[in-house]
């Protein structure tokens, strides 16, 4: 979930906080109304306080989360939002408790007020969230009807007494509600944090399909035209690169010309390894598409990045791989992706870090491998052009590297995800179909 998601639910929570006080307090001091015929009855006076401080909370609540988020910055908003959201929960859980203890305690129909608490701490902090504020419910709801049998607690409400409770319910019959009502709190609490989690593992699979299509549209328009085009610069370049290389034995030797003649031939050279690369990525070759096991072949590339200078001697590299996972493609494909997402990671450590790399199988054959490193992070900017061809944040670097692997990932029906935080490091995700 976003920050901007996030900060989303905390507005809508507040404003269905205002809803409810308007529309279920209200209609119950009217109901009161009816009954006693006075809007000064006592207990239409803690009616009127309980509204007014929901409403008077709210404001604070807006207030907070706007001045708040404009005082941190983006990466450390994330903390703050979370907090904010376990303590207006919290604070909303003392609310509930004061409401059904206002209107009728032990008997109070507001009781199921709990569980609507816990159901948005759940889509809000999730399964360790709701499952701290089921336990704040059931302590609070226990400890409220504890107090009122034992006459340490009484309130002149609408129909809370020590009289009505001792008189109606034996000692059993209330051990028996407060035992469901705790009950029901924690299995809502693990059943709708169950959901709200499924809920955030399909929005971010189909955020991540979505992202790939978008690049692979882009990038097919792009392939179509930089395939002729790289062709048309090929062959002009070739004959320019022969008559300086004839040009160079046949005149008489200069030291001058000879430099100028070697910088003509070595730029040639560059120019005709960029134009290679620009076609690889236009139309990646067929490759020959053989059956293997994924881990070995993993293993093995990892073994010869290790003994690279770039990874030798400063950076540890641990993995988590399962064996007898076998997939269905070009074994040096694989190798030229994870080697070019290996290097990737260690560019992005500056002196010593580490990378992890970890497989998840998945349901429907699929198989994710993760690259993950502790290095420098990319901004949400730096994300969203990651994969286009000559984007690029290293000084000697043609940007594309990580086109090239996208594009060679996609012609086996694969996705490659990236997920990164300034200072906190970078994840790719590579999803493969098993064989």
């Amino acid at each position: 979930m976003t920050n901007n998601d996030f900060y989303k639910k905390l507005k809508w929570l507040t404003f269905f906080r205002v809803l409810f006080t308007t529309l279920l307090l209200g209609s119950t001091i009217i109901l009161q109304i009816s009954e006693t015929s006075s809007l000064l009855a006592k207990p239409l006076l803690g009616l009127y306080g309980l509204i007014a401080g929901i409403f008077i909370l709210s404001f604070f609540y807006s207030l907070i989360l706007k001045t708040g988020l404009s005082r941190f910055k983006p990466e450390k908003s994330w903390s703050f939002l979370r907090l904010f959201a376990y303590m207006q929960i919290s604070i909303d859980t003392f609310v509930v408790t004061l409401i059904i203890f206002m209107t009728g305690s032990f008997s109070s129909v507001f009781s199921f007020l709990y569980l609507v608490v816990i159901i948005y701490a759940s889509m809000l902090i999730f399964r360790k969230g709701s499952m701290i504020i089921a336990v704040f419910c059931s302590i609070q709801y226990g400890i409220m009807v504890n107090l009122e049998f034992y006459g340490l607690l009484n309130f002149s409400g609408m129909e809370s007494s020590i009289a009505y409770i001792d008189s109606y319910y034996p000692w059993s019959h209330i051990l028996y509600k407060v035992t469901m009502i705790m009950v029901a709190c924690f299995a809502v609490a693990f059943l709708s944090s169950l959901l709200a989690e499924q809920e955030r593992n399909t929005k971010k699979e189909l955020r991540v399909m979505e992202d790939n299509m978008k690049r692979v549209e882009k990038m097919a328009a792009v392939g179509e035209m930089a395939a002729g085009l790289a062709h048309e610069i090929r062959n002009p370049l070739a004959s320019l690169r022969g008559s300086v290389q004839l040009l160079r034995e046949d005149i008489p030797y200069d030291a001058d010309h000879d430099r100028l003649m070697r910088i003509v031939l070595r730029e040639a050279d560059r120019l005709s390894s960029l134009v290679t690369d620009f076609l690889l990525f236009a139309k990646p070759p067929a490759g020959r598409v053989e059956i293997f096991d994924l881990g070995e072949s993993l293993a093995e590339t990892v073994t010869i990045f290790e003994r690279d200078s770039t990874c030798r001697g400063r950076i540890s590299i641990t993995k988590k791989i399962f064996p007898g996972i076998r997939v269905e493609m070009d074994p040096a494909h694989l190798n030229q992706i994870f080697l070019n997402l290996l290097l990737n990671a260690a560019e992005a450590i500056t002196d010593t870090g580490a990378i992890h790399i970890e497989m998840h199988p998945l349901k429907n054959k699929l198989i994710d491998i993760e690259v993950t490193d502790d290095g420098c992070g990319m901004s949400e900017k730096t994300i969203q052009t990651i994969f286009n061809p000559f984007a690029t944040t290293k000084p000697n670097g043609t940007g594309l590297g990580l086109s090239i692997v996208h594009r060679i990932v996609e012609s086996y029906d694969g996705i490659l995800d990236v997920e990164s935080e300034v200072g906190s490091g970078t994840a790719f995700t590579l999803r493969l179909r098993q064989a």
